[in-house]
């Protein structure tokens, strides 16, 4: 799958600058650091459309991109980096909550765990919230090169019980050192595609 144009960001920080057309939304989400940028370039063959802000915390933008007019991708800043002031965190917080609750375009959530370590108390309260605004989304474990191979049986399982994720709960392994590492992100997205046609 190629993709051959993408348009934007539309930077939104209220639901004023949210997107008025109704072209199905995908979100990625997930703690500071966790590589969601890199996963976001993979995903759609660019070296630097999603980027990481040089100061963590700092950016606190919904980030929409439109692909090829028939869907976008939206970039969730990362949560959970310690020096976000407490005002900064409550207004993003007030602004995400009513992304997920109420935006009618969003049909998928990618939430992504660091998986060198087991999932933090934000990680918990994350995927305890989607679950309870009803919204579908897929675990991308990150970073997996540097789990060794005969570890990595022991951590997904320590990601699975942690997140208590039911069986039918779908976990990407990704590692950006992977030549194939954009095809199961591509199967998954293509699958969500098909499910809306």
């Amino acid at each position: 799958m190629h993709f051959q144009k993408i348009e934007g960001p539309v930077l939104a920080v209220d639901e004023e600058g949210f997107p008025k057309t109704n072209h199905p939304e995908f979100l990625f989400i997930g703690r500071s650091n966790v590589g969601k940028s890199t996963v976001i370039n993979k995903l759609l063959g660019r070296k630097n459309l999603a980027y990481t802000s040089q100061k963590p915390g700092k950016t606190k933008t919904l980030n929409f991109y439109l692909v090829d007019d028939v869907f976008r991708i939206v970039d969730a800043p990362g949560y959970g980096y310690a020096k976000t002031s407490k005002k900064r965190r409550a207004f993003f917080g007030h602004m995400f909550e009513k992304y997920l609750t109420k935006r009618i375009p969003l049909r998928h959530v990618f939430l992504l765990i660091d998986f060198r370590h087991p999932p933090t108390e934000d990680d918990k309260t994350m995927a305890g919230f989607l679950n309870h605004c009803g919204r579908p989304f897929t675990i991308i474990a990150t970073k997996t090169d540097k789990v060794s191979n005969n570890k990595r049986a022991k951590h997904l399982k320590t990601l699975v019980e942690t997140l208590r994720l039911d069986e039918t709960r779908e976990v990407i392994l990704f590692s950006k050192e992977e030549k194939d590492c954009r095809e199961p992100l591509l199967a998954k997205l293509g699958e969500l595609l098909a499910g809306l046609s």
